[in-house]
């Protein structure tokens, strides 16, 4: 099976496993996969892969389904409840990778397999981890922000999909901005810095697209909250 065939299925059973999330658990739920996610997608994303012709990080997938689920807060409670959510992940990632970091420092046994691989997943470059942290924090609290100023001037349920769709897309490109200036910038010649942000933009463009019947799905769910 193909690498974009699997991306697909992956992308769908994301989105998927949050509405059941959502459709189990209520508003309590999105706040649970929220954190999640920042801590999954930190570790995918250091496997690349390639996608349709371009090189690519994995976790834009679950990362994008955090967007959706602070826009599922949104839509269905109040913004308050969004920048809440948005702070719950910060919170998570920055526990996760401070944990982690601790971690790393035990000596490990003489039986220890683990060490290794670790220092490879959670061993990360500051700079890199910085970018990734200011680029979340920022993108999301502008996703909630723009979201909410689209649904005041479009609030009907048919242009739902444009809250949804135009909000994660400028909020993805923010992130990508944020996140390459500050982890990527000066590591790589132009060219190849500004080859990794448009790959990596178009991936989150892709996803954003697939995530709106999820959104339709998720807005007739608990009517009664």
């Amino acid at each position: 099976m193909s690498n974009e065939i699997i991306w697909i299925l992956f992308a769908i059973f994301n989105f998927s496993l949050l509405i059941i999330f959502y459709r189990i658990f209520g508003k309590m739920g999105l706040f649970v996969w929220i954190g999640i996610a920042t801590v999954i997608a930190n570790i995918q994303v250091l496997k690349t892969v390639e996608l349709f012709g371009l090189t690519a990080t994995l976790g834009n997938i679950i990362y994008g389904s955090a967007y959706l689920a602070t826009d599922i807060l949104n839509e269905k409670y109040s913004k308050d409840d969004a920048k809440k959510a948005v702070w719950l992940g910060f919170s998570t990632l920055i526990a996760m990778t401070v944990m982690m970091q601790i971690a790393l420092v035990f000596e490990p046994g003489q039986s220890d397999f683990a060490q290794g691989s670790l220092e490879t997943l959670f061993g990360l470059i500051p700079q890199i981890a910085l970018g990734s942290m200011a680029a979340y924090i920022i993108s999301q609290y502008f996703d909630v922000w723009i979201y909410d100023k689209i649904r005041k001037v479009l609030p009907q349920t048919k242009y739902l999909w444009i809250r949804n769709n135009v909000g994660t897309m400028l909020s993805q490109l923010l992130d990508t901005i944020v996140f390459c200036s500050i982890a990527f910038y000066g590591q790589y010649p132009f060219d190849v810095w500004l080859e990794i942000f448009i790959t990596t933009y178009v991936i989150k463009f892709v996803v954003a697209l697939i995530d709106s019947p999820f959104m339709y799905i998720a807005k007739f769910m608990h009517k009664k909250e």
